[in-house]
């Protein structure tokens, strides 16, 4: 199985948990806009990984490999 240019979720940072399914990612639960946007930004510090803006309440830290 081919992996190039896989990418990887590696955490997700919302206020609430519903907005969110079941998966293998780790969700970190964030008190406010704030806190969140720093929050995801050292996850992808820590992780090496990218943090995106989903837009409807949740950010993503990705793997782009």
């Amino acid at each position: 199985m081919d992996t190039a240019g896989a990418t990887r979720i590696l955490a997700v940072v919302t206020p609430d948990s519903g907005l969110v399914g079941p998966g293998g990612a780790p969700v970190f639960m964030a008190h406010s806009q704030e806190e969140q946007e720093r929050l995801a930004l050292l996850l992808a510090r820590i992780m090496g990984g990218v943090p995106h803006d989903l837009e409807n309440g949740v950010y993503i830290v990705v793997k782009h490999s």
